[in-house]
């Protein structure tokens, strides 16, 4: 709970600190928390630089989609973001699935999408707007607006939010997935023919739970930075 002012002014012996220490000096390779969000990327941030043309670092997850999976950025290292932040966190996603999955950035290169409350180009704030503005002119494939139901149908291979609504989105999904777990966990405990279904089903629901458990990927990179850093989620077990 303490101000992130104070850990990275006050706390230069902390193990968080050390950490980035040993990744700037080459002594480690990369570094894992599962520490305050806010101290991890302050105190990274100002150890190990940002890469030119970032000025903030993003953190980039993966959520399952219809066809597969999406990388949303920024999930919660940004709580106010520019729309200069928003086309950087574009850029950064897409060379990350370029990457990751071989595929160029250029116009026919991974889809970039921003996250706003309609797919009209006059729906959300001036901050959206003007990112959607820019992220036009980059000269990424950008898709442009995806509504919230658009990223679990796959729609873009990015989705670009500011640190606030992406970690609400995350948390949120995570919510989601463990009441719909619960909920057939309890169906298929009602009685002993719900209980044989569930013996019958349990090839499925195995599957199930392997493909939305949350906890088989809990972390996710800290873009942006000179040096390699996950954020592991705070309840990781």
């Amino acid at each position: 709970h303490e101000p992130v002012a104070a850990a990275l002014r006050n706390k230069k012996d902390s193990s968080m600190r050390v950490m980035a220490d040993l990744v700037k000096e080459g002594s480690a390779a990369a570094a894992v928390s599962a520490g305050n969000t806010g101290a991890l990327m302050a105190i990274s941030r100002f150890v190990l630089k940002t890469l030119p043309g970032i000025d903030r670092p993003a953190i980039a997850g993966i959520l399952p989609t219809v066809k597969g999976h999406c990388y949303v950025l920024d999930l919660g290292a940004n709580v106010d973001c520019q729309p200069e932040h928003l086309l950087q966190f574009g850029i950064m996603g897409a060379m990350l699935v370029s990457a990751l999955e071989h595929r160029d950035t250029s116009n026919s290169g991974p889809s970039v999408g921003l996250l706003n409350i309609g797919e009209e180009d006059i729906k959300g704030n001036e901050t959206v707007k003007r990112a959607a503005e820019l992220l036009k002119e980059s000269g990424l494939n950008f898709y442009g607006n995806v509504e919230g139901d658009d990223i679990y149908r796959g729609v873009t291979d990015v989705v670009v939010c500011d640190g606030f609504v992406g970690n609400a989105v995350l948390k949120a999904s995570e919510g989601l997935a463990q009441m719909i777990a619960g909920a057939l966990k309890e169906e298929f405990s009602r009685n002993i023919f719900t209980k044989m279904a569930a013996l019958a089903a349990l090839p499925v629901i195995r599957a199930f739970r392997r493909r939305f458990d949350h906890r088989s990927y809990n972390g996710a990179g800290l873009l942006g930075l000179r040096g390699i850093v996950f954020k592991s989620h705070g309840s990781a077990d």
